[in-house]
């Protein structure tokens, strides 16, 4: 065990800063996010989906760095990778959307100046209605329209229309239980 520590010494060491380094980061970024949700008062699920977001990030990242320190052959890496990202690249561009509406999920988190129980008007000809924001996940948004009728509308669309507020924070959570 002696011989094996000596021997991997480097690579060791590498290996534990570089862990410390995720732990530490994924901290840091996740109270920075904690905070600016506090701040422009966002649901505290939506922050917590963000920072799975981050820690997947730093996760993979903190995997390349492994591989860079530990010396893997790289060709057989590539190849294993080139397999990978061609099964992942056909799944992807089928699901092209999913990861639209993911990408504006985040976009949303950080920059959307509507919060659930808001009246919103969406410039759409397809949606002329007034609804409620009842939830903003990370696919889509729940709207609660007039009539009681449920409609999720995709982040991607959400970015793309108009949106107008009608008025702030008409529905209080007890309204708006039945329905989540």
């Amino acid at each position: 065990m002696k011989n094996i520590v000596l021997q991997y010494q480097t690579e060791l060491f590498g290996t534990l800063v570089s862990l410390v380094v995720f732990f530490v980061l994924r901290f840091i970024i996740s109270k920075a996010v904690r905070r600016i949700s506090k701040l422009n008062d966002i649901n505290r699920i939506r922050a917590r989906l963000i920072i799975s977001y981050i820690t997947v990030t730093l996760a993979f990242i903190l995997l390349l760095v492994l591989v860079l320190i530990w010396g893997v052959n790289i060709k057989d890496i590539g190849i294993l990778l080139s397999s990978v990202f061609a099964v992942l690249g056909v799944a992807l561009f089928a699901t092209w959307s999913v990861l639209s509406n993911l990408t504006a999920g985040i976009i949303l988190f950080f920059y959307f100046p509507y919060k659930i129980g808001d009246r919103i008007r969406i410039q759409d000809k397809d949606f002329p209605d007034e609804a409620i924001i009842l939830d903003i996940k990370a696919f889509n948004v729940n709207l609660l329209k007039d009539d009681g009728e449920l409609l999720t509308y995709p982040n991607n669309l959400l970015l793309q229309k108009g949106v107008v507020l009608i008025q702030r924070q008409v529905a209080t959570d007890k309204d708006l239980e039945p329905h989540l």
